[in-house]
């Protein structure tokens, strides 16, 4: 059993900023990579950014300069940095981990969603 817990969502206003974390827990072997994606009603889940576990990272053009990643493979977390926040950044905020839970054994895992929302 594979758990990712999200923590850090809330309410703030256009030009502050908050930071995202992400704990896995369970039967983790090796996790490959971590992510943060978001969602607004009726639209699909984007990607945010990423890190796999050697450290390259990648983050959607909307988010460049304001976002940073970062993750701790020792202590199995990801943390995303938001700075510069706008509106349009509203969504709720996933969590996402590819692992191994055994040495054959590859999966996709989620976290269970925090709301970020900007406004005025």
């Amino acid at each position: 059993q594979v758990q990712l817990v999200e923590s850090g969502g809330g309410l703030l206003q256009p030009g502050g900023s908050l930071t995202l974390s992400c704990a896995a827990s369970g039967n983790i072997f090796p996790i490959i990579d971590m992510a943060w994606y978001r969602q607004t009603p009726g639209k699909e889940r984007e990607l945010v950014a990423s890190i796999d576990r050697a450290g390259v990272i990648n983050y959607a053009d909307s988010v460049k300069g304001r976002f940073t990643i970062s993750r701790d493979n020792a202590k199995n977390t990801v943390l995303l940095q938001m700075n510069s926040l706008k509106p349009e950044d509203t969504a709720v905020y996933y969590c996402n981990a590819h692992l191994y839970t055994s040495a054959s054994n590859f999966g996709s895992f989620w976290g269970q969603g925090t709301q970020v929302t900007v406004s005025s």
